[in-house]
């Protein structure tokens, strides 16, 4: 029996897989268990920032799981405050909360966001409705897919959450509209600055000025979901700092631990001590493991040039891709980039790709790019060669 029958036999097939298997992996190469290499543009869908078993990284979590890998959170640990602080002081946010995804860690700022107008207003105002963004994604959980502005995921597990609306990205009529006929109902407006899964979709910055300034007319909380764009993803810490704000709450997961599950909810002064004992729990939220690879990713984010570089490496890639005629053209921020292709498929793009020894992803229509943040620029060219040779 092959390895992906083995598979097959015993695990759900919730998830549509290309056949291939792989074995390791060292810096930006995978490796499957024939021995043919693919050279990583997609890092795990944005998790392993540093690549494949970057030596900092392993180093830091073998040598946490050799002093203790779990304890439980009625007690405390120190590689959990270092990272805590580290990250904190990083980002400019007072607290967070530890959990193991970015549905958990959105799943914290929803319910962050109801106490918060709880506590103020009282449970008769009933000011709990969460304005999220039409072709949005914040997960896959009950209420985070209730929070997806996306039809395409509202099928089979009926009845979803109430208290989610709906507005259209970028018009900021629309959301004011909304907000006024919803007076004294909202209790924040939650968006990513980038649609990653909804095709690889920036948000205009009028419109994120709108969000800012609207909620806080309003006392409404603000939620930034930056689970796939944070963590020098766009060649700043966090995307809000391309866009020059700070919203109340963001939320990161996927590259923060450098491929060990976590999740992270974090919170500005305004609704930093919302939580309080017996309100939100995790078992492993701020796992020894995690927070000692989130050290070891944060440490490199944030030595000097990292993040320009960052920057440099996804202008490079979108001149290479602008060299190729089969291309429309580029949409995106940093390294997480989405491709338009003018008559190819998306899907068999990325499937020839892989035969072809690259690893790229699709979001929507676009082939969607999420190289790790080290890559070289020679392993930049061989993956762009690789894609110009399959769009010929």
């Amino acid at each position: 029996m092959t390895t992906i029958e083995e598979f097959n036999e015993h695990v759900m097939g919730s998830y549509g897989r290309f056949d291939l298997v792989l074995e390791h992996g060292e810096n930006r190469t995978a490796v499957d268990e024939n021995g043919k290499q693919y050279i990583d543009f997609g890092s795990g869908i944005g998790v392993n920032s540093l690549g494949f078993c970057n030596e900092k990284w392993v180093e830091a979590v073998c040598a946490q799981a050799r002093s203790i890998q779990h304890t439980s959170n009625y007690y405390y640990t120190k590689v959990q405050a270092d990272f805590a602080k580290l990250l904190c002081e990083a980002t400019g946010y007072d607290k967070l909360f530890f959990g193991n995804s970015g549905a958990e860690a959105n799943e914290c700022a929803i319910k962050i966001a109801r106490k918060y107008s709880f506590d103020r207003y009282g449970r008769d105002a009933e000011r709990n409705i969460i304005i999220t963004l039409e072709n949005s994604f914040h997960g896959r959980t009950m209420a985070t897919l209730s929070a997806t502005g996306q039809d395409v995921f509202h099928n089979y597990f009926f009845p979803f959450l109430p208290g989610f609306v709906n507005v259209k990205a970028n018009d900021s009529e629309g959301l004011i509209k909304t907000l006024n006929e919803l007076d004294g109902r909202v209790c924040a407006v939650m968006f990513e600055f980038v649609q990653g899964e909804g095709g690889v979709v920036p948000l205009d910055k009028e419109f994120v000025d709108v969000i800012i300034e609207e909620c806080a007319k309003r006392d409404i909380l603000t939620i930034a979901d930056e689970v796939q764009t944070g963590v020098g993803r766009s060649g700043k810490m966090l995307t809000s700092q391309v866009y020059g704000v700070k919203p109340n709450i963001t939320t990161l997961a996927k590259g923060l631990a450098g491929g060990v599950p976590i999740g992270v909810c974090m919170a500005d002064k305004s609704c930093s001590d919302v939580l309080v004992p017996g309100t939100h729990g995790s078992t492993f939220g701020g796992n020894p493991l995690a927070c000692a690879g989130g050290i070891a990713v944060l440490e490199t984010v944030l030595e000097d040039g990292f993040t320009d570089e960052v920057t440099k490496k996804g202008e490079y890639i979108r001149q290479k891709l602008s060299e190729i005629d089969e291309v429309d053209g580029v949409d995106g921020v940093g390294l997480m980039l989405g491709v338009r292709l003018k008559s190819k498929k998306a899907a068999e793009a990325c499937k020839a790709c892989l035969e072809n020894g690259l690893l790229v992803l699709t979001a929507k229509e676009k082939l969607r790019f999420l190289p790790p943040l080290n890559i070289s620029y020679e392993e930049i060219d061989k993956g762009i060669s690789i894609l110009s040779e399959i769009l010929k």
